[in-house]
């Protein structure tokens, strides 16, 4: 199916002063930048990194614009139906694998009935309750073919999903958070908080999170494709428990610093309560260069309602190299959700007004 054309949204580029481009670039194409030569009127080459309902928002808005399309999802959930499938089969969480999968899944009959199958929850007195098919078919596949990728491909193809999905690890993960004031007792006491479901409810205040083993392998393919993409995107999502966790990982890491792609992250468009509880869009910026010190960007996306203080964000961002782009990405309804063709028009926008050659399609 051709993807629909998207609303074109009202975007603004805010540059940091006395550069002459994102990061102080010139703005040249990634030819010129010693990347690869483009042949006009290909499709960039996106990979987006993530986990749940964010990344969700940002594959359904990437696969409107482009056929050439990665999700690198995050593999330490452990709640709900992929933590109990991880508990007693040892397996990977496949609960954001899934929704991925799901994002991707055409406009068409096909594609939007083996979205709602894929996602649907046994309602039971007995096991199967609030089991989701779709993670019972991904961990049938893996126990089937012995093969993490080869599984995700093949559940990719059943459902005509317009993109890929790989896990970012083949390891199961534990997150891990410092949590200061985790007892509401103890306000001031900072506690180690474990498990992605207990950090992202938490009451307290995150200070930082790391993963456990630490240094966990990098699935190959995905390190491929972050280093052979044109535009990487990080975000939005659940900040310590969706997003940074991908910087954690080393040789992802490394991939996204020494990729020749630019580097788009998207910001959510409010707080999330108890994870992120009072936090400002620079602050998640902050936060994220607490964990990546050596990491750069080359654009941040951010709804312009949702960012009070402009200057603030474009100091935030002037540290990372990268320019800050304002657009209205939420859903009309007034929720903090992202609407699939406002954010859509952002991406397609920037990727044609950063660094390109030639038209994309």
């Amino acid at each position: 199916m051709t993807p629909r054309t998207p609303r074109l949204g009202r975007l603004r580029r805010v540059v940091p002063e006395g550069k002459d481009g994102p990061g102080g670039r010139s703005g040249r194409p990634a030819d010129a930048r010693g990347g690869r030569p483009r042949r006009r009127g290909t499709q960039p080459k996106v990979v987006a990194l993530g986990g749940g309902m964010g990344l969700s928002a940002s594959l359904a808005a990437l696969r409107r614009i482009t056929g050439d399309l990665t999700a690198v999802v995050t593999v330490a959930d452990d709640g709900g139906s992929s933590g109990r499938l991880r508990d007693e089969l040892g397996v990977l969480p496949p609960g954001d694998l899934r929704k991925a999968l799901a994002a991707l899944c055409g406009d068409d009959d096909w594609g939007q009935t083996w979205a709602r199958v894929i996602q649907h929850r046994f309602q039971s007195q007995g096991d199967l309750h609030e089991h989701a098919v779709g993670n019972l078919l991904i961990v049938a596949l893996w126990e089937q073919l012995g093969d993490h990728v080869q599984a995700l491909d093949l559940v990719g193809r059943l459902l005509g999903a317009q993109g890929r999905v790989l896990p970012m690890s083949a390891v199961p993960l534990e997150l891990q958070a410092l949590v200061k004031g985790h007892d509401p007792e103890r306000p001031e006491d900072v506690d180690t908080v474990r498990g992605q479901a207990t950090v992202a409810l938490t009451p307290g205040e995150v200070q930082s999170v790391h993963l456990v083993p630490n240094d966990p392998p990098a699935v190959p393919e995905a390190v491929e494709a972050v280093l052979d993409a044109d535009w990487v995107v990080l975000g939005p999502g659940s900040w310590f428990s969706s997003v940074i966790p991908h910087l954690l990982v080393p040789e992802l890491l490394d991939a996204l610093t020494q990729t020749k792609a630019r580097r788009v992250l998207s910001l959510n468009l409010a707080p999330q309560p108890g994870e992120t509880e009072g936090f400002s869009p620079q602050r998640h910026l902050e936060v994220l260069g607490r964990h990546a010190p050596k990491l750069a960007l080359d654009v941040v996306l951010a709804d312009e309602a949702a960012v009070p203080d402009r200057d603030s964000l474009t100091d935030a961002a002037k540290r990372f190299g990268a320019a800050v782009e304002l657009a209205p990405v939420a859903r009309p309804d007034g929720t903090p959700r992202h609407d699939p063709e406002l954010l859509a028009a952002a991406y397609d926008r920037i990727f044609r007004m950063h660094g390109r050659i030639g038209p994309w399609r």
